[in-house]
């Protein structure tokens, strides 16, 4: 059994203990509370799912569930693995019901209004807090689907002014197998929506450490539905973004990857692109939308702190002292501070603001499908005297 951090209105527990039943007792046994109405949890892919599922469901009888896998796990420890995180939340603070959404590449507005709607509907019955301004979404999605954006922007549109945020299920780094949790199973294929509803504080955000650099390259052949970019600048991909980059074709890996993505300037602001693989034929396959047209530019990487430090300390200056931070973390960013040296600084940081979640295989804000960025929520504490 590992530590336990119990706080005003959120518990905080981890287990590394492997056999299914075992570690759901954990859990179960460090965030047992008479007002335990919700728990959300992340877990290393190494798990047994078929029996995890029913195992987390019979020891958290009549409490909301919902979680993904992962490609690490940011626990109290800060950067772990091979482990289960998880969040529960005191239904005296927090009214929260999800959803799950099965055949992805078929969700259309109508499909998005009416799960929104059952969501607000179970949130506005709990009479917590009125809905504006104290409710946000998270989202929650098979990172292999390639069906985020579609799944995102309509989402966003039915949400409206409900802040959103999420990040993509992984596999640790195998790329081969990714999962939603809903209702007692894991489920690959598909998303869930939790929505949430709160009296406590909250700012929801979302930051990247990359900046523009001096390469520009054009994207003049792609496969939209597969991520592929088989040309860039009118020659074989890979050829042209090696050398935009400054290494050998033969040299790409994962870590020229993450220390050297590509990014869209969209609206003034450039979000970052990152490349999955490349295929045999030279081509490049991505962990985000990419067509035929676009103008990518290389990205140089800065702190990998700063920026999210900044946008901690904006969040502490508007909702104070944090109760707890909900943190979808690219494992793009997490194979960066392995490889630099960094990892020890980034999991005391982590510790610091109360980060607890996973590494992603890509984040979600605002409807928005993104790589290589750290988002999340800061949920600020409850007023003294409030239990």
């Amino acid at each position: 059994m590992q530590s336990v951090t119990t706080q005003p209105a959120v518990g905080v527990a981890s287990t590394c203990l492997r056999e299914p039943f075992l570690a759901a007792n954990s859990l179960a046994s460090q965030l047992s509370h008479s007002h335990l109405g919700c728990v959300l949890f992340f877990c290393s892919a190494e798990y047994d799912l078929e029996r995890l599922g029913p195992a987390l469901q019979q020891v958290f009888p009549n409490v909301r569930l919902s979680g993904c896998t992962s490609a690490g796990e940011i626990t109290t420890r800060g950067y772990d693995r091979g482990c289960i995180t998880a969040i529960g939340f005191d239904s005296r603070f927090f009214a929260i019901d999800c959803a799950l959404i099965r055949e992805m590449d078929r969700f259309s507005l109508l499909d998005a209004q009416n799960v929104i709607d059952g969501l607000l509907t179970n949130c506005r019955n709990a009479r917590l807090a009125p809905i504006k301004g104290n409710t946000f979404a998270i989202t929650l999605l098979d990172g292999l689907s390639s069906r985020e954006e579609l799944v995102l922007a309509t989402l966003n549109a039915a949400l409206g002014s409900i802040p959103q945020f999420g990040g993509s299920a992984g596999d640790d780094e195998r790329l081969a197998n990714t999962h939603v949790f809903h209702d007692g199973r894991f489920h690959a294929g598909a998303a869930t929506v939790m929505l949430v509803n709160t009296p406590l504080d909250f700012r929801v955000f979302s930051s990247h450490h990359m900046t523009e650099g001096q390469e520009k390259l054009v994207v003049t052949r792609a496969c939209s539905d597969s991520r592929t970019v088989y040309e860039l600048n009118a020659e074989p991909a890979a050829d042209a973004y090696a050398r935009a980059v400054g290494v050998a074709t033969s040299e790409l890996d994962r870590t020229v990857f993450a220390l050297r993505p590509l990014g869209v300037k969209v609206g003034g602001h450039y979000f970052v692109r990152s490349i999955q693989c490349v295929n045999p034929d030279k081509s490049l396959t991505f962990y985000c939308a990419v067509e035929t047209g676009i103008v990518m530019t290389s990205m140089e990487p800065q702190s990998l702190l700063d920026s999210v430090r900044e946008q901690l300390e904006i969040s502490e200056n508007i909702i104070g002292p944090p109760l707890v931070t909900i943190g979808c973390d690219c494992f793009l960013r997490r194979l960066e501070a392995e490889v630099t040296g960094k990892a020890e600084e980034v999991s005391a940081f982590l510790r610091q603001y109360k980060v607890v979640g996973f590494n992603s295989y890509g984040e979600q804000f605002n409807g928005m499908h993104i790589n290589q960025t750290f988002t999340g929520v800061v949920i600020g504490q409850p007023d003294a005297g409030s239990f």
